[in-house]
């Protein structure tokens, strides 16, 4: 074991989709912790496991891996993290997991893996497809091909998963499961090179030193002294760095194909698969785009109607809990703020969860099923043409739930033009931040009604608002197409997985992860500015809230109101004096325009931390009133009028120029720190966030322009 782990470190490795996520759900379950690797916004997963009672391993899943030789940021860091012991995930053994239906694309990594000296498994996965297909597998010779113990499993049908972990135990307790000799033998050059690194580095691992070699640049635990070193001698070599790369990887493949002949024996002949079948008609130059396009007006219309009764509950919830709070506290300034701020903003998040949840079950079943490496290839020459490729469809799509993960898988794209204009525009797509606004908003615009007893009204206008961002994305990459200096265009290349059934265990993980970060993530945001607006509309400057009061006791004593209605005018003039009163004011003439008032003009200030932050903001500010009846936020809203008059501040013009708005803005700090952070420079969020402001603000105002 490293010296350095309190406990053996065990890495779960594999290509993409090997079913290697799948296993580690299976292993860990809901023991998960997901965080970053340290110095890059990656999701690490990890989890502890009892082996036995006075054993516990720390099993680590890491991104999928194609090859020792990256072609992405991820990929670079799966190798700068394995070749380097002093790493601290670096792992004392290795799980590696290969498709049964691709092994001999799948093995190429193992024996990689396997050389550079891990104690390893191999772990065969979806057997059950093998079976199917009439496949049987020879596993002893793979095992004696990689000298390592084989399991053949199926995850999804729960076929020789209790040997897993014996296995573990057992790897972990041989002193002697690292092989003397190598799969792949270093040419002459390869053997100078490695030598002489290995020497100068105290590198004990040979094969390791010839990595080191290959990517001693990039590798951030080489220090500059070292790269040096290894400069000199592989110049004083001759080594050649792509020709060797090139080299290994097809003397690798010519070495594997006899054993993978002897594994694998097909006893029928070769015909069109079920997955041959459905990509037929899924992948058809007229038809797949016509399924894709069914699928995602249905995924609108379910996440829409699916999720109303439960919010109608929790926000039904909400308005009882801060009704029967304001009655049974005693009036002060904390309980104020736990019912006006506090629980208010909190409503403005889990109200959402719902829709929020079903957007990731829906994605999660398309990813499960093997359709989405679909849609990257169908779109592949559709996004040629605007300046990107097919990888830039998985970001556009993920963006759907959060441009700050799209914008992390742009890493896959190699071509820099492409990758840029793919991070630039991705958070055009309305992402899952986004419909808390437009669930509010909508019902301002358009009718709770259905056609045909089926098709949702408000969820063709909540659809009609994804055209819009798309739009919004074809426009912007065109822009930028032009303007950016041409580096070529880059080739897909891509596996497109069998279709399979979702495994219902990653499709609730996936589920709760994503809900569970949207609510400590955007719930801290809320709470803080719930906090401090609470503050800034329940205070001002004393001068001012006094003569607010005289002036709305006189106007009282004039009109001859009732309790209730100088109750509401009173909160009404004193949180125009307070000090949220003044900003809004003072803001209010840039956004008159669009149809904005000053508190529409609040909220657009607030929600900049975060676009869902809009309706916590609203909540707080029509909670700092007088009601203690149970009216949800949209009641409130809905009832709002403008001063003097009896025209709905939320009226369909408002409410559509607000939407639009609310569709192309960039409102996310986050997001903007991720596009720092990938580009390395700051140059590139302030454009983003610069043209996205300028297409909100001009859409919003022809929208307004044009509706009254």
């Amino acid at each position: 074991m490293n010296p350095k782990h309190k406990m053996p470190k065990v890495a779960v490795l594999g290509n993409p989709n090997s079913g290697k996520s799948s296993l580690f759900n299976y292993l860990t379950g809901l023991r998960q912790d997901v965080s970053n690797f340290p110095g890059v916004t990656v999701d690490k997963k990890t989890a502890f496991i009892q082996l036995t009672d006075t054993l516990a391993v720390e099993v680590i899943d890491f991104p999928g891996t194609y090859s020792v030789f990256p072609n992405s940021s991820e990929e670079k860091l799966v190798i700068n993290t394995i070749t380097n012991p002093q790493d601290d995930n670096f792992p004392d053994a290795v799980i590696y997991v290969a498709d049964v239906m691709h092994l001999d694309r799948h093995l190429l990594f193992a024996t990689q893996i396997k050389d550079l000296g891990f104690p390893m498994i191999l772990i065969i996965n979806m057997i059950d497809l093998a079976d199917d297909a009439q496949i049987k597998i020879h596993k002893e010779h793979l095992a004696s091909y990689l000298q390592c113990e084989v399991l053949c499993i199926s995850v999804r049908n729960h076929v020789g998963l209790d040997d897993i972990k014996p296995s573990i135990l057992s790897l972990l307790n041989d002193n002697n499961s690292t092989p003397t000799t190598t799969i792949y033998h270093l040419s002459e050059i390869e053997q100078k090179v490695a030598t002489q690194i290995s020497e100068k580095l105290q590198i004990s691992n040979l094969y390791r030193a010839k990595l080191v070699a290959h990517h001693a640049e990039w590798l951030d635990y080489i220090n500059t002294t070292d790269k040096q070193i290894i400069k000199d001698v592989i110049e004083s070599v001759g080594f050649q760095d792509i020709r060797l790369q090139v080299q290994e990887t097809l003397m690798r493949f010519e070495q594997q194909d006899a054993v993978i002949k002897a594994t694998i024996h097909k006893n029928k002949p070769e015909n069109l698969t079920v997955t041959d079948k459905i990509d037929q008609w899924i992948t058809h130059r007229f038809w797949g785009p016509v399924i894709f396009f069914v699928i995602m007006f249905l995924v609108f219309q379910a996440i829409y109607t699916w999720a109303e009764l439960p919010m109608e509950w929790i926000e039904r919830g909400f308005a009882w809990a801060g009704n029967f709070m304001s009655e049974h506290l005693t009036e002060s300034w904390w309980s104020d703020l736990l019912v006006n701020g506090l629980l208010a903003g909190l409503g403005g998040v889990f109200v959402f969860v719902p829709q929020i949840a079903l957007l990731f079950f829906l994605i999660a079943l398309l990813e499960e099923s093997g359709y989405m490496s679909r849609v990257v290839f169908m779109f592949d020459s559709v996004m040629q043409r605007f300046g990107m490729n097919g990888r830039s469809m998985v970001s556009l799509i993920s963006s759907g739930a959060c441009a700050i993960p799209a914008i992390m898988a742009t890493r896959t794209i190699s071509n820099q033009k492409e990758r840029l204009i793919t991070i630039m525009v991705s958070p055009l797509i309305s992402c899952s931040a986004r419909l808390p606004v437009y669930a509010v908003l909508i019902g301002f615009v358009v009718p709770n009604l259905k056609i045909g007893g089926f098709i949702n009204l408000q969820g063709l206008a909540f659809m009609g608002l994804y055209l819009l961002g798309i739009v919004g994305v074809i426009l912007s990459s065109i822009f930028f197409k032009k303007i950016l200096k041409s580096q070529g265009t880059s080739h897909l290349m891509i596996e497109m997985p069998n279709y399979k059934p979702p495994l219902w265990t990653n499709v609730f993980l996936m589920v709760k992860e994503k809900v569970t970060a949207f609510i400590i993530g955007a719930g801290k945001i809320i709470l803080l500015i719930s906090v401090v607006l609470w503050f800034l509309a329940s205070y001002g400057p004393s001068d001012e809230i006094a003569k607010s009061v005289k002036e709305a006791e006189q106007m009282i004593q004039q009109n001859h109101l009732d309790e209730k209605a100088s109750a509401d005018l009173m909160a009404s003039h004193k949180l125009e004096a307070s000090y949220i009163g003044h900003l809004g004011k003072w803001i209010e003439p840039s956004i008159r325009p669009l149809g904005f008032d000053w508190k529409i003009g609040i909220a657009l200030l607030t929600s900049f931390a975060a676009r869902e932050v809009f309706v916590g903001t609203m909540a707080t500010i029509y909670s700092i009133g007088s009601d203690s009846d149970e009216k949800t936020i949209r009641e409130k809203m809905a009832e709002e009028t403008r001063p003097n008059s009896q025209i709905k501040v939320y009226n369909p013009a408002t409410a559509l120029s607000l939407l639009v708005f609310y569709v192309f803005a960039m409102q996310c700090m986050s997001t903007l720190a991720v596009t720092r952070r990938e580009t390395n420079t700051w140059k590139w969020p302030i454009v983003q966030f610069f043209y996205m402001g300028i297409m909100a603000y001009f859409g919003a105002f022809i929208t307004y322009q044009l509706m009254t």
